[in-house]
């Protein structure tokens, strides 16, 4: 059973899409303040944090700069209104794996749900191991895809679902280009027209967890004019 925390100030909003949930057969676990939903995001890990922007105590995108920053790799489905066009973007960027814009249609709500926990249990990771790759080793990095791990020196490195999918997608397929509108598509699973430095913004902090040197990489290369690679010579 999946357990879905919905972090939300509005009482109606949560009943209702507790109602939806419990129809997908979820738990559902509800906080109505910033503050409390972070804590339950780090006591409770859930398998689907929807999180409103505007919250009393700690507004949403705070909460998930946190929830990133305790390496919670829960996927998270973020709340927006029509008037915020930048915090769609902004919550993109600190780690949100897609985002809602009230007012919403349950039927969209529920696909959203769906694509995530879709893409979760499939993610990059099938096609990867259909050939028979489950950990990959370049020089002192190793990627585990089964166990969705990444450690350099034998060192654990926590990366969030979407900087750990752009990493197994690159290195899976060493020397091929992506370019950033098809990085978003892939990875997040939709078409973000306007959004692909939000794909810069994720290769940064990917590049920071993993690089030696982060004006000289060696893993995630710039490909000039088109988007990023991984080093087909390690």
């Amino acid at each position: 059973m999946k357990k879905v925390l919905i972090i939300e100030d509005d009482a109606e909003i949560i009943h209702l899409l507790e109602i939806h949930l419990k129809d997908l057969g979820c738990e559902v676990i509800a906080a109505m303040q910033g503050t409390t939903g972070l804590r339950m995001a780090i006591e409770e890990d859930p398998d689907l944090i929807i999180l409103d922007i505007m919250l009393p105590e700690m507004d949403g995108l705070e909460v998930c700069q946190k929830i990133r920053a305790n390496s919670i790799q829960s996927p998270i489905l973020m709340l927006t209104a029509k008037s915020e066009e930048i915090d769609k973007v902004l919550g993109l960027e600190i780690g949100a794996d897609d985002y809602l814009t009230k007012p919403f249609s349950i039927r969209e709500f529920i696909a959203r749900v769906k694509a995530i926990f879709r893409r979760e249990k499939m993610s990059v990771e099938p096609k990867i191991n259909s050939i028979g790759t489950k950990i990959m080793s370049f020089g002192n990095l190793q990627i585990n895809l089964e166990l969705r791990k990444v450690s350099i020196n034998d060192n654990k490195i926590d990366l969030s679902p979407k900087e750990f999918e752009l990493l197994a997608l690159l290195s899976s397929n060493p020397g091929k280009s992506y370019d950033r509108s098809k990085l978003l598509n892939i990875i997040w699973g939709y078409d973000f027209k306007g959004y692909e430095h939000t794909v810069n913004s994720h290769i940064n902090r990917l590049r920071s967890k993993i690089e030696p040197d982060m004006s000289n990489p060696i893993f995630i290369l710039t490909t000039w004019g088109v988007g990023y690679k991984f080093n087909e010579e390690l």
